[in-house]
């Protein structure tokens, strides 16, 4: 499966500065060394000797120059678009194999172990795609707006980016984040179990901005149905009071162009939902008077109950929570202090609270949120913690603006039973071992 590890967690010696770490382990070297150097009748000799002895007892990292502290760097621009160093090469999107029968139709997972803040690198934004991705020419690219409208449109890009321009930062989460954890838990690390997650700024027009450029029917439409550009024409149907709320036509997303495999040129902002309904190579969008009821909506991202019947048009991503570090994958080296730190997400606004449990939920203490605390984006969640070396399980839990409280996964079973897909928002466990081994755990 090609499973990242995520870096190795270590525990502080203190907070000695670098010089006098030097100094405390300099001093092992034995008084006869240290009085022959003193007695010796050569000072050369004698300042030689004593920076071999140096050499063979202080840490090489803080004696010895580097080589980029002796030599000329590189030029600037000699590497026209960036690249992360060469060090961080296992920083990098996965796929889990056997989730679907072709590449063209699967998932790469978001390494959310080795992430900090909360933006996505757009080089290691989740990718879900129904027919594959393209890269499409943006001068041939066109969107049409039409339906219960008094002046049916089609834009070209410069078009819309004519238009009043917007900036906002939301996170993005499939419907089918964290579904092989239903049952029981299946998958080795966070990148596996929460990583179809990421969160960006994008940029484009908000869709209430077309809709009046058109002249849609106030009086009777109540739903937008957006369609993509891809191979299935994969379709959405978004209400018309979220559409005029916060949904954005995209062009941008980190202060860049969109990538290809996120929908370059064009896609569906659409904060709070799930990603599906993000339409990717956004090519029309048609206003209606009820839901289009397509095949990607009534057959597909449904809720399986218990009893067999199955909940529609359930797109809200509700209040979630999961410690990114430490994590499934991840190894502690020894008792002692670590900083425990996760994310938070709720698609009806924005975290309020997040606890963090230590002993698998029998007792809670309050985590810092980090700013900015936006809403329907991701939170930066951190808590001091002094790991005592024995077994134990870490938890975290969200609470949102709305009062919801992030539900445990024996809670969540009662009410959705255990054979759905889509929509699980259950308390992650992350059991640490006696060796300091991080294992995927579900505590009933």
């Amino acid at each position: 499966m090609g499973v990242e590890q995520g870096r190795v967690l270590r525990a502080p010696e203190g907070f000695l500065e670098p010089a006098l770490v030097a100094q405390v382990r300099t001093q092992g070297l034995d008084d006869t060394r240290r009085h022959f150097l003193r007695q010796s009748l050569l000072a050369a000799s004698s300042a030689l000797a004593s920076t071999q002895a140096l050499a063979q007892t202080a840490d090489p990292l803080i004696t010895t120059p580097s080589l980029a502290s002796t030599t000329l760097g590189q030029g600037v621009a000699s590497r026209p678009y960036g690249q992360p160093s060469q060090h961080e090469g296992s920083l990098q999107r996965r796929i889990a194999q056997g989730l679907t029968k072709t590449r063209e139709t699967s998932v790469s997972f978001t390494p959310l172990q080795s992430l900090w803040g909360i933006i996505t690198p757009n080089g290691l934004h989740y990718e879900r795609h129904h027919h594959g991705w393209h890269d499409i020419d943006p001068r041939q690219h066109r969107l049409m707006l039409h339906g219960l409208v008094k002046t049916p449109k089609v834009y070209t890009l410069d078009d819309l980016m004519r238009l009043p321009t917007v900036s906002r930062m939301h996170f993005i989460e499939c419907g089918a984040n964290t579904a092989t954890e239903w049952a029981r838990p299946a998958m080795p690390t966070v990148q596996y179990t929460h990583g179809m997650l990421s969160c960006c700024e994008f940029t484009g027009v908000p869709l209430s901005v077309l809709l009046d450029d058109c002249g849609f029917d106030r009086a009777r439409a109540t739903t937008v149905l957006a369609e993509g550009g891809d191979g299935v024409s994969l379709t959405r149907t978004i209400a018309m009071e979220r559409a005029l709320d916060d949904v954005i036509v995209a062009w941008g997303m980190n202060g860049e162009m969109l990538r290809p495999e996120n929908g370059y040129p064009l896609r569906l902002v659409v904060p709070g939902v799930q990603g599906v309904s993000w339409v990717k190579w956004l090519r029309r969008l048609k206003v209606g008077d009820a839901p289009f009821a397509t095949r990607d909506e009534s057959v597909h991202y449904i809720d399986t109950l218990p009893d067999g019947s199955s909940r529609q048009y359930t797109s809200i991503q509700e209040c979630k929570s999961v410690i990114t570090s430490p994590s499934a994958g991840q190894r502690l080296l020894g008792a002692g202090r670590y900083n425990i730190t996760g994310l938070a997400w709720s698609g009806r606004g924005h975290i309020t609270r997040v606890d963090v449990s230590a002993d698998g939920g029998r007792n809670w203490l309050p985590a810092r949120l980090e700013a900015p605390v936006l809403s329907k984006c991701l939170t930066r969640f951190n808590l001091d913690w002094v790991w005592n070396g024995q077994p134990c399980v870490l938890q975290s839990r969200a609470v949102d603006s709305t009062g919801h409280v992030q539900p445990g996964i024996a809670a969540l079973r009662a009410l959705r039973g255990s054979g759905s897909v889509h929509h699980n928002n259950a308390i992650q466990s992350w059991q640490i071992d006696a060796s300091g081994e991080v294992l995927n755990v579900q505590l009933g």
